[in-house]
């Protein structure tokens, strides 16, 4: 594994996506340690897993508080994954928090909406509000503060997201950058494999959720993938099975054998930048 330098000027924020929150099992898996050892100074968001945008927000602003004094830093650096994408730039633009934000990298985060949930939020209300509420006492159970799950189905539609986009235009100083990927086939996840599908059915090739014209964002970086035969899933890119994707040679710059590897060049390239 090659060795980064992580020890940028500003400490990194992880802002992660919906349905899962920041706790003991971790939503990142391996790459807040790595991060950690190769010199980054990393703080958390910890806001609800199925909260609204302007209800996670609340929480949000209090993290990167929190995060700035503990740092003694005048600014953050924040990598989201997802719907935390959508919240950081709501924390930068409507909340006015920006100067205090040196960069925000999002990672496959859906700033045009999915034209899978413009499906998806069409189906009967009453039965899209009653599974909303099933999981809203679950995720009441496991921590959330203000779970909302219907409202963040909503949040996640093409119409939401112009009207957001608008609303939210891009801070001048802050530093904006945006990642897509995707799986090869329904196989290089099979957690992922029947969203993928239907996601494939719908629009095109994706990471299980989103298409890469839905995560497009300022300075768009590419679409991602894994080496060989393997992709890289919505899930894949948080890390989630703890482990490299492939013990395969990447073949290009736009193929990864172990997500930890991404984000360390990620952050070493903020560093390069004196963020």
């Amino acid at each position: 594994m090659e060795n980064y330098n992580c020890k940028t000027k500003y400490p990194v924020l992880l802002i992660h996506g919906m349905g899962f929150r920041d706790g003991k099992i971790g939503y990142w898996g391996r790459i807040p340690h790595m991060l950690s050892k190769w010199g980054a100074d990393v703080y958390f968001g910890c806001q609800d897993a199925n909260g609204s945008i302007e209800s996670n927000c609340e929480t949000l602003k209090k993290s990167l508080e929190k995060a700035l004094a503990e740092s003694s830093a005048e600014k953050i650096n924040i990598i989201a994954h997802s719907k935390g994408g959508i919240e950081a730039r709501y924390l930068i633009s409507t909340l006015d928090m920006g100067g205090y934000i040196a960069s925000l990298t999002t990672i496959s985060t859906p700033h045009k909406g999915s034209r899978t949930m413009d499906k998806l939020i069409k189906l009967p209300k009453i039965l899209l509000k009653a599974g909303s509420r099933v999981f809203d006492f679950f995720e009441g159970i496991g921590g959330d503060r203000n779970p909302d799950t219907y409202r963040c189905l909503e949040q996640l539609t093409t119409d939401f997201m112009k009207r957001f986009n608008e609303e939210n235009p891009d801070n001048p100083y802050v530093f904006y950058q945006s990642f897509g990927f995707k799986m090869r086939n329904p196989l290089s996840d099979i957690f992922m494999s029947v969203p993928y599908i239907a996601v494939k059915f719908l629009n095109s090739q994706s990471d299980g959720l989103l298409v890469p014209d839905e995560v497009k964002w300022s300075n768009f970086r590419g679409v991602y993938t894994g080496t060989g035969n393997r992709g890289i899933s919505h899930c894949d890119e948080v890390d989630m099975r703890r482990r490299p994707l492939s013990k395969k040679v990447p073949a290009n710059e736009y193929e990864i054998s172990d997500i930890t590897e991404f984000y360390g060049k990620i952050v070493s390239e903020l560093r390069e930048k004196g963020l």
